[in-house]
């Protein structure tokens, strides 16, 4: 049972995230693993963590759902915890996989008026109306996790119903992602630490500049949310762009191409950071898409497509799925992807901008806790 928890901890980290373009919701961590009436198991477990995310999953019909998750220093040693559940924390804060702070406060509800982000919380935030508004202003922004058949389901504080609601980035937020910060502290994990240096010294902390969390506003001055020092301007943030991959009408990945780091996308892409399709494709499409089909880049804000495969692709304009409308792509051949266009790699098998690209399936995202021992969890039952 102990590989199977090691396993299934293993999955929940990789969807975990303080990447402003993939993260879906925000939720303070200590809280959530406290959910006890969602499983009716011991005070405090990482497990449920999982179980959240694949409601949120559920809820917004999307495989690989992240989220940003804050969460008090305290828990790195809280004994309700198992030791190897300490240990996976640490590691989390360690790679600035979640934001480690001493005093959350409302940090939680900080990042997600930055990024407009919907609220994972079961907190009231009465006292939080007035310097965030739409917490009772904007159904679906904030959304409660309760005990449900099969695992928890997520109900909003405002309005009713169940589907999570994303906002705007307030002005701040879009002006502070447009810059990268850096903290003075050696060895920060979410702001490069050390003071001086270049991109390539945030690098050593951060897999890319461009998955930097957002800085926090003390007076108005971009601040390290975990030192509560100032944060220097190192330069522009790298431009982005999100585009998501569909298959069979369900969205199941989320992935950014920037102006730094351009992507592969195949069966079984060779580059590091490749987006691997193989494991979502049936027997006939495994055979039609090459190990490297798609070579995706920015340039000058504009995404090129250039296939790279055997067999070539489609681009089907403004999303247009008859067949007379659909623009071959031949292999080696470049083409800019317009707005709502969609790549084709194979019937059914599509990559375009995410907020374009919505899901349309019949069938339930694949779960995080799949590897999860049934003992573990004990679920409500219907």
């Amino acid at each position: 049972m102990r590989f199977e928890i090691s396993k299934v901890l293993d999955a929940i980290e990789g969807r975990v995230c303080v990447d402003p373009s993939l993260a879906r919701a925000v939720l303070d961590l200590a809280d959530v693993i406290r959910y006890q009436d969602i499983d009716g198991g011991r005070p405090a477990s990482l497990l449920r963590l999982g179980m959240v995310i694949d409601a949120l999953s559920r809820q917004l019909e999307e495989d690989s759902v992240q989220v940003y998750a804050v969460v008090h220093r305290a828990l790195l040693s809280d004994a309700d915890l198992t030791s190897n559940e300490r240990m996976v924390v640490r590691r989390w804060a360690d790679d600035g996989l979640v934001e480690v702070l001493d005093n959350p406060g409302d940090r939680m509800l900080e990042v997600a008026d930055l990024l407009g982000l919907p609220v994972l919380t079961r907190a009231r935030l009465d006292g939080l109306r007035g310097r965030f508004p739409w917490v009772a202003e904007e159904p679906g922004r904030v959304l409660a996790p309760v005990p449900g058949a099969g695992g928890p389901n997520l109900v909003a504080h405002v309005g009713g119903g169940d589907k999570p609601v994303a906002g705007r980035r307030s002005p701040a937020g879009a002006k502070l992602l447009t810059r990268q910060w850096r903290c003075p502290e050696s060895g920060c994990a979410l702001f490069g630490g050390g003071g001086g240096g270049s991109f390539a010294d945030l690098a050593r902390v951060q897999r890319s500049p461009a998955e930097q969390a957002p800085p926090s506003l003390r007076g108005g001055v971009p601040t390290c949310p975990r030192h509560g020092t100032r944060l220097g301007d190192v330069g522009p943030r790298p431009r982005t762009e999100v585009l998501a991959v569909r298959i069979g009408g369900l969205v199941r990945r989320r992935f950014v191409v920037s102006e730094e780091q351009p992507v592969l996308v195949g069966r079984a892409p060779e580059a590091e950071g490749g987006i691997v399709l193989g494991q979502w494709l049936n027997d006939e499409a495994r055979r039609w898409i090459s190990r490297n089909h798609l070579h995706l880049e920015l340039r000058v804000g504009e995404v090129i497509v250039t296939d790279v495969s055997t067999n070539g692709s489609g681009i089907r304009p403004a999303g247009s799925m008859t067949e007379a409308e659909r623009i071959p792509l031949a292999p080696k051949q470049s083409r800019v992807l317009g707005e709502n266009d969609m790549v084709e790699l194979y019937p059914g098998v599509q990559i375009g901008r995410a907020e374009e690209l919505p899901a349309g399936a019949s069938f339930t995202p694949t779960s995080v806790m799949a590897e999860a021992p049934t003992m573990a969890m004990r679920l409500p039952r219907p």
